[in-house]
């Protein structure tokens, strides 16, 4: 799907579900968005299929959930081989995410979540180990999201 293909019901939908997608059913996204609810599946149903939409998940309070440290790794891989890292570095047990960053010298930004040090200096010594560099660690105290703004044609 092409960025010239998204509409803006299409962002009213992604706004929609970026705020609550667990809660915002087809019929209060209609309203907003002044479309049938038959219009809305379908239209979620082409931002799925098209990837434009990648899933679904939970936003995790790791603190509250007994695990209070956040850690980001700024790690330097090959260019070659950064893409291809990807899948096993989200298979070290306690990382949650992992960006590929396109400028700079760290390239990869790992984030790992643990209950003390000790879960989370193995992970720095896995991505060590895959040859990996890891040039900074730093202790995030809080994590916060919103929905893009872009999507929301009221801003």
């Amino acid at each position: 799907m092409a960025d010239e293909d998204i509409d803006d019901v299409d962002k009213a939908i992604l706004y929609a579900l970026q705020e609550d997608a667990r809660n915002m059913s087809s019929g209060d996204i209609a309203e907003r968005t002044d479309t049938s609810d038959s219009t809305v599946r379908k239209r979620i149903q082409r931002l799925e299929s098209s990837e434009v939409v990648k899933g679904y998940s939970a936003e995790i309070d790791y603190q509250k959930s007994g695990y209070p440290l956040r850690m980001l790794l700024f790690c330097t891989a090959s260019i070659p081989e950064r893409g291809d890292l990807v899948a096993d570095i989200l298979d070290i047990d306690g990382v949650v995410s992992v960006q590929e960053l396109v400028t700079g010298e760290q390239n990869l930004l790992v984030t790992a979540v643990g209950e003390s040090d000790d879960d989370i200096t193995p992970v720095a010594q896995e991505l060590l180990d895959m040859g990996l560099t890891v040039a900074d660690e730093v202790l995030v105290r809080s994590h916060e999201t919103t929905p893009f703004g872009g999507f929301d044609g009221d801003r």
